[in-house]
């Protein structure tokens, strides 16, 4: 079992990279919770690759950041569409 759950880390690690994937994003992908993926690239993925926990940690930062600008927009666009369905 413990094979499983360090290759599945680093492959939640290397699609983050490569997609600039967020923890919701990457869940829905590999069919587990935010919780799996969360708890597999902060405590198994920087004691298996620091390297790549390092590149993870940069992109998860930068989706931190950008948060409150996702739900702004994707706020905008339901009432856009609300508007549109009323008229």
């Amino acid at each position: 079992m413990k094979g499983i759950l360090e290759d599945r880390a680093i492959r939640l690690g290397e699609y983050i990279i490569e997609h600039q994937s967020t923890v919701r994003d990457t869940a829905a992908v590999f069919g587990v919770s935010k919780s799996t993926v969360h708890k597999d690239i902060t405590t198994l993925l920087p004691k298996l690759n620091s390297g790549l926990y390092k590149e993870v940690r940069a992109v998860l930062d930068v989706n931190k950041e950008e948060r409150h600008l996702r739900g702004g927009e994707a706020t905008k666009h339901k009432y856009e569409l609300l508007k549109r369905m009323r008229n």
